[in-house]
């Protein structure tokens, strides 16, 4: 397994690391991300859809030098999607060729490594190499992946019926992000160490943006910000989120506005808000003149 420094020296360590990549991290979510490397356990970390959390497993994976696995959980995933398959139409190919061949040899002959297709969870589990593993909304999944989940999360081994039992080499640093659609399994909760996000306040927000966007005027900067807070204030289908409030810095720096008044903020409105029933409200509630 690696040493622990191979993932973050220190909480101070990881704001730095998180820093230089991008990612301004908080004290809270500087210290949890580093337990998650030195005490080996899977992070857990819950909030609403766009205040970063698929982004830190994505910094942790640039801030060590890691490559990422993502598994993207939806309804309906099954264990041939995160875990592995069977070629079937190779190993129909293979048992075609082989002719009289006996199906003890047949059997031996098809179920190895040359027919096995690997999906995120076992990759994740026989790299040798650091590996990030991102469980992406797994609010979004049946309750029986959890139970899959358990299993591959409480000793990184995965046992294949034809081949045996893979356990990890290096364990990976493992995030899993959740929208908290649902109530996720005590069980669960119980392997992982557990960190809530939220939206940023203003000031740090305001750093987040300057520090993606640092061509844009402070004082657009902090009119952008107020906005988008007055904009989270509203009950909108989907709030802006720090992408968008990125993205909107940088459609203000493109269009050349530096004053962010209320027709610039009618004009340039959907790149923070996709649903035409939020910009209506938006355009009501804040009164804005196109």
């Amino acid at each position: 397994m690696p040493h622990p420094s191979s993932w973050f020296a220190s909480p101070d360590d990881a704001v730095a690391r998180l820093g230089e990549r991008g990612y301004l991290a908080d004290p809270a979510t500087a210290t949890t991300a580093y337990l998650a490397g030195a005490l080996e356990k899977p992070l857990l970390v819950e909030g609403p859809a766009g205040v970063g959390k698929t982004e830190l497993a994505k910094a942790v994976a640039r801030a060590t030098g890691a490559d990422l696995v993502r598994l993207q959980c939806y309804e309906g995933l099954d264990e041939a999607r995160a875990l592995y398959e069977w070629n079937y139409k190779k190993q129909l190919l293979r048992i075609q060729a082989t002719g009289e061949q006996s199906w003890e040899e047949t059997h031996d002959d098809i179920f190895t490594e040359e027919f096995l297709l690997t999906r995120p969870l076992l990759t994740a589990i026989r790299r040798e190499q650091p590996t990030v593993l991102l469980v992406d909304e797994v609010d979004k999944t049946d309750v029986e992946v959890e139970g899959l989940l358990l299993e591959v999360l409480s000793d990184f081994q995965v046992t294949i019926p034809e081949l045996g039992t893979v356990a990890a080499v290096r364990r990976p640093y493992v995030v899993l992000t959740s929208n908290a659609t649902r109530e996720l399994s005590e069980a669960v909760k119980r392997r992982c160490l557990y960190l809530h996000l939220e939206y940023p306040d203003a000031a740090r927000e305001r750093e987040i943006v300057t520090s993606q966007v640092p061509d844009l005027d402070q004082r657009v900067a902090e009119q952008l910000v107020a906005t988008i807070g007055r904009l989270r204030d509203l009950e909108l289908k989907k709030a802006p989120s720090i992408a968008e409030s990125v993205d909107w810095a940088r459609t203000l720096v493109a269009l050349e506005i530096g004053e962010l008044d209320e027709k610039a903020i009618a004009d340039t409105l959907g790149v923070v808000l996709k649903h035409a029933s939020d910009q209506d409200k938006a355009v009501r509630e804040l009164r804005l003149r196109s």
